[in-house]
């Protein structure tokens, strides 16, 4: 016989209150859709945003904190004399910050949207970029 954590809402919504289900993954949103990482001399910051314009796109860098936000609204409307039959309006907005891993040159970030997914490089702050030492000889 398995031990079950009680849940006094299990009865009324088994599915909807399961901590494991429901809390982390629908509520929280932790699958953010960012992806981060380094070249050599840039940083490159990949986020998911599907079916946003790219002119609907804003990029920030604040220090080594980056911001990305999107805001799109959709509205279908179907007429008749005058008098509206269908409706709807879809609005869909993201917004990633995030720390980025190393010091960066924010002025010479460049950004781009394709297939739904904004891509931001940045280049390394010159005190951040890998250094070659040369090793003498006595």
């Amino acid at each position: 016989m398995a031990i079950v954590k009680w849940n006094k809402w299990t009865p009324i919504y088994p599915s909807m209150f399961n901590d494991e289900d429901f809390w982390p993954s629908n509520l929280l949103d932790t699958d953010r859709g960012i992806d981060i990482y380094e070249t050599d001399d840039s940083v490159v910051v990949e986020a998911q945003v599907p079916g946003i314009k790219e002119e609907d796109v804003q990029v920030t860098v604040e220090g080594n904190i980056l911001t990305i936000s999107a805001e799109h609204e959709e509205k279908e409307e179907e007429k008749d004399k005058k008098k509206t039959v269908y409706k709807s309006t879809r609005q869909t907005s993201f917004h990633y910050s995030t720390t980025l891993p190393r010091m960066v040159n924010a002025a010479k970030a460049e950004a781009e949207v394709e297939k739904g997914v904004v891509k931001v490089t940045i280049p390394k702050a010159e005190e951040e970029k890998p250094k070659k030492i040369v090793i003498k000889k006595k």
